[in-house]
Order: C-alpha cells, then structure tokens, then sequence
C-alpha cells in the first residue's frame, strides 16, 4: 500500500514537472525567442539591436542569478528611458521560475 501510494506520488510530481517544462517553453517561444532566439543565444534583428544575452554561454550562465532573472521577466528592463524588455503579463510566479529553468537547459 506504501509502495502504491510513494509509486502514485513520484509520478504525480513528474507528470507536473513535465507539464510545467512544456509550459514554460511554450511561454519562451511566444514571448521570448523574438529577441533572444529559440535557442537562446539572442541571435535575432532584435536581440543584436537590445543587447540581448547569449544565455547558451556557461559564464552568462554563471552571471545570472535566478532572483534577478525572475525580477526582469516579471517587472522588465530598462537603461535609462530606454525599454530593453517589457514586463511579462499573464503568466505567474511559478510559470516564471519554470521559465528560468528552461533557460538554464540553454547552457552549452
């Protein structure tokens, strides 16, 4: 009965990973890869134009930091007067963490 129990509850909690990996790469497809590449290397007519990170690069990798990663995805970017990244509207907290865990698969 333990076994069963243990057994239903490991494969609970990895149906939901799975589904929240398959959320948050849906999320970076419509909302991110416009600028920062389906592969994460920011190279796009607009991430060359924003500036934006190679994050398939181990040291960009090593430089972010996930409490700083969630507060730009949440709140968005700025230099100055300058937009880099709008806020993100519509997904929650914990879309956004599963966001940042896809984006650290992108480390080469």
């Amino acid at each position: 009965m333990i076994k069963k129990l243990f057994l239903t509850l490991v494969l609970t909690g990895a149906a939901v990973t799975l589904t929240q990996a398959q959320d948050a790469k849906a999320v970076y497809e419509k909302d991110c890869a416009k600028c920062h590449a389906a592969n994460g290397n920011g190279d796009t007519k607009m991430g060359k134009k924003l500036g934006a990170k190679d994050y398939t690069d181990a040291k960009v990798q090593a430089d972010m930091k996930d409490d700083k990663a969630f507060k730009v995805i949440k709140e968005g970017l700025k230099e100055g007067d300058k937009t880099l990244m709008k806020p993100s509207e519509g997904i929650t907290d914990d879309q956004i963490k599963a966001l940042i865990t896809y984006m650290r698969a992108f480390k080469k």
